[in-house]
């Protein structure tokens, strides 16, 4: 049976500050030998788009193999503005976004967040503790609302899904755990 491509850009988001982990570029902090960014690509592997959003360590990034897209403002202000820059690039009519990091994703997150999709909606997914905004499916035409959102002054990527048409995707605390201390990486 062939495989069946996806028409899906996958998104890397990658281009945190890394407050919380000292100032490091949390896509290349080690986890269990590897680099978190080695973890998220092999997440969106096979997907005929793949880029990944960064603000810094651009040539590192780059040395993966994929474009690598850099937020329009250069101050770190959430992941929806690398949603926004992506969105502009992808090639695919679907943006499937994951972070960096976040090892644990379940290996079939796409195939799972694809079989929950809406015809105009996105897809989120949710732990116990919440929606877990950054891991999610966005038809690419929802660009403009976006940048509506945007213009507005809205930076809250959970603000923006509301009133929009919305599926879940049940994920356990476990799955979605963030490496986001350097605690987290033991």
């Amino acid at each position: 049976m062939d495989e069946v491509i996806l028409p899906i850009t996958g998104v890397v988001l990658a281009g945190g500050a890394g407050r919380r982990m000292g100032g490091i570029d949390k896509g290349f902090a080690s986890w269990l030998g590897k680099p978190l960014i080695v973890y998220a690509l092999g997440f969106v592997a096979g997907l005929p788009q793949i880029l990944i959003s960064a603000n810094r360590s651009l040539s590192r990034y780059r040395a993966f193999g994929y474009d690598v897209v850099a937020d329009e403002q250069a101050d770190f202000s959430g992941p929806l503005m690398g949603l926004h820059a992506t969105l502009k690039r992808a090639t695919q009519p679907w943006l499937l976004s994951l972070p960096v990091d976040a090892p644990c994703l379940p290996t079939d997150i796409v195939a799972r967040l694809w079989a929950a999709r809406l015809p105009d909606g996105i897809v989120v997914a949710r732990s116990p503790r919440g929606p877990e905004p950054v891991i999610c499916l966005v038809p690419t035409a929802l660009l403009e609302h976006l940048e509506d959102y945007l213009g507005k002054g809205g930076r809250r990527a959970q603000d923006w899904f509301q009133g929009l048409p919305q599926a879940w995707l049940d994920l356990t605390t476990a799955e979605v755990a963030n490496c986001n201390t350097p605690q987290d990486l033991r």
